[in-house]
């Protein structure tokens, strides 16, 4: 009986089909930083005050300075105040003028803003005691990424990884264009649930369908090199927004370009390990023989048929995580890994209006950053083992991290650079561990496994909106508590076992070790001799 590993070694562990597939997987990638960060470029503080247009009633050729100068209080710096007003009176001008006004109150009529291309945050007052809702929205995004990969990552298990992108990237499209004409802020959070939903799918899933197309030693590859169009995303959004600076219009220009994928329903192929554990095994003969001829490698007769099932396996649950010692640990430490390689990530990612450099440069840099850091793991996973690589970048973050949160606040260069390197840290140790989670996993239960850690980071993504707001107390708060975490989690990494060189498990049962992969291996040469003796005899007959 022959294995999947063997019939991949003998079409090509990453040949030219596979190279095409990794380039299908990674446009989805490149639209969904849009989604991710997009927001943050929208709700840029601009200065406002109250609406105070009630003095004109009393005072109509009052100048603009005149009539901010009678009716808004100043701070301690001698600027106007810009979240509260003096009390409206039923006083005619001179007295008012006479007297002054003493009695303040929060704005009561809207706020006024310069006369710029309408933000998310002009045109829906998200400043004074609204501004929780910009951080609420974020969290509700986060939201929708847990509720995704929660419900995706089960369903990709049962129905395929085919299926599941597509619908993703339907979702994403329709609902992402939706929210450019949403009317009201509460509307716009809803919107934003099911788009972070479906981004939260297709980002799981793009993981299974890379790994399971290729061989042991290029599993890595296939994941970052899809990953890589990650941070080239991010370098847009930054060169985007900073053209594009009326918020429907961005919205528009960042998610209509989804749809210029519908293509995929023809071109994208399900995974073949997949259909084979499902027992569907001549839609999978079919994919591998088209899969051997695109890479122009002739598979060695006989080997198709003798692909199999090791038994007959049903469907994976979330309980089968926990049902066995050795998947009950992976499941409980790397969703740790996850949930502190999301935290540290997204505090970073959504400070960058906190470092006190140019917004638009600092997210340029933050994209910059991460894509030789995802390039560069390819080579440390190699050399150095997942378990290493995924426990280092975590504790360096982490460390970064504390770091930051000593740096005075007068030396924006120092902290921006610090944060630049905080962030490649993390996104190094995030991709780690979607490579490493994709390894740990059987296929029954893979997405199911993948999409429980990836609940993980989405409850960390909801919470590092939320930790920012912290630094009204003290500015080092959040950048401790981003901090501590990982450094925590990176301590636990050394009790995973280590994937380099493993051949991927399809049941729940352990994975072989290389030594047993060299073994199966002698599968296929068996093949190939037997294809030999019989060619040669052809041969003979025919003389």
């Amino acid at each position: 009986m022959a294995d999947f590993g063997d019939v991949i070694s003998a079409l090509g562990e990453f040949g030219l089909y596979q190279k095409l597939l990794i380039l299908l997987l990674t446009l989805p990638l490149l639209l969904n930083p849009f989604q991710m960060v997009g927001q943050v470029f929208m709700v840029l503080d601009v200065p406002h005050h109250c609406n105070t247009s009630w003095i004109r009633a009393v005072g109509p050729n009052l100048t603009q300075e005149e009539q901010l100068n009678l009716t808004l209080p100043r701070d301690a710096d001698g600027n106007y105040e810009q979240c509260s007003m003096y009390s409206p009176v039923d006083w005619d001008l001179d007295s008012i003028v006479a007297y002054g006004l003493n009695a303040t109150q929060k704005c009561s009529n809207g706020w006024v803003y310069p006369a710029e291309p309408p933000s998310l945050l002009t045109e829906f007052d998200l400043v004074c005691e609204r501004t929780i809702l910009n951080d609420i929205s974020q969290s509700i995004y986060m939201a929708g990424l847990l509720v995704g990969a929660m419900f995706f990552g089960v369903l990709s298990d049962r129905i395929g990884r085919r299926p599941v992108i597509l619908i993703c990237m339907l979702l994403q499209g329709m609902f992402g264009l939706g929210t450019a004409f949403v009317p009201h802020f509460y509307v716009y959070i809803a919107i934003r649930f099911v788009v972070g939903f479906a981004a939260s799918g297709i980002m799981i899933t793009v993981v299974a369908l890379g790994t399971e197309w290729v061989g042991v030693s290029f599993r890595p590859q296939s994941v970052l090199i899809a990953q890589a169009a990650y941070p080239i995303g991010m370098m847009m959004v930054a060169g985007l927004s900073y053209g594009i600076r009326n918020w429907r219009l961005l919205e528009i220009a960042g998610s209509a370009p989804m749809f210029l994928l519908f293509f995929y329903i023809w071109v994208l192929p399900e995974s073949a390990r997949w259909l084979v554990t499902k027992g569907r095994m001549e839609e999978a003969k079919k994919l591998l023989q088209k899969a051997a001829a695109t890479n122009k490698r002739s598979l060695p007769e006989g080997l198709l048929e003798q692909l199999k099932p090791e038994k007959q396996i049903k469907s994976g649950s979330l309980l089968d995580l926990f049902r066995k010692k050795h998947l009950r640990k992976v499941t409980l430490i790397m969703s740790c890994a996850w949930f502190a390689d999301s935290f540290v990530y997204y505090g970073l990612s959504l400070s960058v209006t906190g470092f006190g450099l140019d917004i638009y440069v600092t997210q340029l840099a933050f994209g910059a950053v991460e894509f030789p850091g995802r390039v560069c793991l390819i080579f440390l996973l190699e050399w150095f083992g997942r378990k290493k690589v995924q426990a280092m970048f975590l504790m360096l973050s982490g460390l970064l991290c504390l770091a930051l949160a000593g740096i005075p606040e007068d030396q924006p260069v120092v902290i921006t650079v610090l944060a630049i390197i905080g962030k490649f840290t993390a996104t190094t140790a995030f991709a780690a561990s979607y490579v490493y989670t994709a390894e740990l996993f059987p296929t029954v239960v893979r997405q199911t496994g993948v999409g429980l850690c990836s609940t993980m980071a989405r409850v960390a993504g909801i919470l590092a909106p939320l930790i920012i707001p912290l630094d009204q107390y003290h500015r080092a708060i959040p950048m401790a508590v981003f901090g501590s975490i990982p450094l925590l989690v990176s301590l636990s990494c050394i009790l995973l076992p280590e994937t380099r060189g493993v051949s991927l498990p399809d049941d729940t049962g352990k994975a072989k070790t290389p030594d047993e992969i060299e073994k199966t291996g002698e599968v296929l040469r068996e093949f190939s001799k037997r294809d030999s003796r019989e060619d040669e005899a052809d041969l003979e007959k025919d003389n």
